[in-house]
């Protein structure tokens, strides 16, 4: 009797697993045909759409796997069309750029073959179009350091220097421009010897480009340059007293070609601080920017101190 009962009881319990079982595989068919659908529906280009699952289902980590795969695509495809919006961007700028001056240039050569002007006047064309030839000359230097930056072929050569002395040599250099420009000047550096990693063109090219977007685009009077020092790092502060940066432009100041005056008569070509970021970046180091309007603007260099 008891033998009876324990095998009624254990074909309930096969004929209830055996149920269960069945419906978990159709609840997998029906989870398989649907992540079928929904593969079908993203192959044919819709990024947007979602596979929907169970926390029980053990279709879950698939279903999840294939959700971050497609998300994943979807912000490729999005910075893709991002990166070709500002290339096309960058290509219609260099054009302007390098297309008016030399538009200008060839003007003023043509006056001076043809003789439209003479004498005193032609002088005057000739040091102009020397002068635009000099300007147009400076930005393709700076346009092809650009490129070699972007695309990673910049050679530094790194020395172990005194970031102290490297820094009064170069600031020593901007005295007297900064004086022709009736700008006022501080300066703290510690006396003491200060040793990092650094490629000294590099550098330079750093505090020259800080200095002349400075000069050329704050209408400051007040120019102040000061490095401090930890255990752990370097930071090196150039602030000015000009008219400052607005807010909407501050966070695309160091993007390639940004000009905080859009008007194309502004003077500069929009990479000087975009090369200052990706040299500090060279260094393991960061760069950050405050402005104030009509106060002025703090840039501050981090740069590691890892011999």
């Amino acid at each position: 009797m008891n033998v009876n009962v324990y095998l009624i009881v254990g074909l309930g319990f096969s004929i209830l697993i055996i149920l269960y079982l069945i419906w978990r595989m159709r609840r997998v068919r029906q989870q398989l045909s649907f992540i079928k659908d929904a593969l079908h529906d993203i192959k044919d280009g819709n990024l947007n759409r979602r596979i929907v699952t169970r926390e029980n289902d053990m279709t879950k980590q698939i279903c999840y796997d294939i959700n971050s795969i497609v998300i994943d695509s979807q912000l490729r495809i999005i910075q893709q069309r991002q990166a070709e919006q500002a290339y096309k961007r960058l290509m219609t700028s260099l054009s302007h750029d390098v297309k008016t001056p030399l538009t200008s240039l060839v003007g003023y050569l043509e006056a001076i073959e043809k003789g439209i002007v003479t004498g005193t006047e032609r002088d005057e064309y000739i040091h102009v179009a020397l002068d635009k030839a000099n300007r147009l000359k400076d930005f393709v230097t700076i346009l092809f350091e650009w490129v070699k930056l972007d695309a990673r072929e910049q050679v530094f050569h790194f020395e172990i220097l005194d970031i102290n002395e490297l820094s009064r040599n170069i600031i020593a250099e901007w005295v007297p421009i900064l004086e022709n420009a009736g700008i006022e000047y501080e300066v703290e550096i510690p006396e003491r010897e200060c040793f990092l990693r650094i490629d000294s063109n590099s550098y330079m090219r750093i505090l020259n480009n800080l200095l002349e977007n400075i000069i050329t685009h704050s209408g400051a009077d007040y120019v102040s340059f000061r490095i401090f020092e930890d255990t752990q790092q370097v930071k090196i502060l150039v602030m000015d007293n000009g008219r400052g940066i607005s807010s909407g432009d501050l966070p695309y100041i160091f993007e390639r070609m940004y000009q905080c005056d859009q008007s194309r008569s502004a003077k500069g070509n929009g990479f000087g601080l975009s090369i200052v970021k990706e040299l500090v970046s060279a260094h393991k180091g960061k760069i950050s920017v405050s402005s104030t309007l009509e106060r002025g603007t703090v840039f501050t260099i981090l740069l590691p101190k890892i011999l």
